[in-house]
């Protein structure tokens, strides 16, 4: 794994490119085309990409950084192509995207403030932690619409937008299973149509990843010679992704990126072992 050298200043982490060669490129790109086809079927394409530029040799802080870059313009396609469903449910993006904002920010703050050796450690269990909320996704999702069904009053507002902020938090620092941990959020505050939800939730993964990916740029945190070749590989993904859902249905997609995080978390506590 290539050095990489940390300087403080000006309020935030100034960190220095790391580059790797072609073949481990040909490597990440190809993984970030897969999660682009993943995130818009069925979510969860981190489960791919990130670990992708783990195993591709590097630094993880980096790797992070550089993928949540290379991940977000598909983010915002999936924002514009969902935004009709968001009819009727402006009050509730309103309540959350404050802090949906909030909490990306700190967990990006948070993450260029971790130890690269700590965060190393931490990535099989964020990517264990991540594979088993993709695996419970249909569950958590009913649970949600089941919560919305009556609606909710103040102290279920209070609490859905405190839980959001803490979505927003763990999106910053890490991001992947955002998704179905803010479906909850919404059944929370009393959402039940799961369009809606759809819409909102697409609404509210922009401004964490948005927020976040600004501030690892200031940071100088990002590989560009992966995240731009990633990011329209990625973009190809989602359009390939489309014609995939037609063939082989959201179920299987899920079970694929499912099937993927589990072997990632436990190559690389093997890895960790070695």
């Amino acid at each position: 794994m290539a050095a990489a050298g940390r300087l403080r200043g000006e309020g935030c982490c100034i960190i220095s490119p790391v580059h790797g060669n072609p073949w481990s490129l040909a490597v990440v790109v190809g993984a970030a085309f897969l999660a682009g086809m993943v995130n818009s079927v069925a979510g969860g394409g981190t489960l791919l990409s990130f670990p992708a530029l783990v195993w591709a040799g590097r630094d993880p802080l980096f790797a992070n950084a550089t993928n949540t870059i290379a991940l977000w313009p598909g983010s915002l396609g999936g924002f514009l192509g969902h935004r009709r469903e968001m009819k009727g449910a402006g009050r509730f993006a309103a309540a959350l995207v404050g802090p949906s904002l909030l909490g990306g920010i700190a967990g990006a703050v948070l993450l260029l403030e971790t130890p690269s050796e700590l965060f190393s450690a931490l990535v099989p269990w964020l990517i264990l932690g991540a594979t088993l909320l993709l695996a419970a996704q249909e569950p958590v999702s009913r649970f949600a619409r089941r919560l919305g069904a009556d609606g909710r009053g103040a102290a279920w507002w209070i609490g859905g937008v405190a839980f959001q902020f803490l979505v927003g938090v763990y999106g910053g620092y890490f991001g992947a299973g955002i998704g179905i941990l803010m479906l909850a959020a919404l059944g929370l505050l009393g959402l039940d149509d799961i369009h809606q939800m759809n819409g909102v939730k697409n609404l509210l993964a922009l401004s964490i990843n948005g927020v976040a990916a600004i501030y690892f740029i200031a940071c100088r945190a990002v590989l560009w010679s992966d995240a731009l070749p990633m990011a329209a590989a990625a973009v190809l993904g989602g359009f390939a992704g489309a014609a995939l859902a037609r063939r082989l249905g959201r179920t299987v997609v899920r079970r694929f990126a499912v099937g993927a995080g589990f072997f990632m978390a436990a190559s690389l506590f093997l890895r960790s072992l070695g």
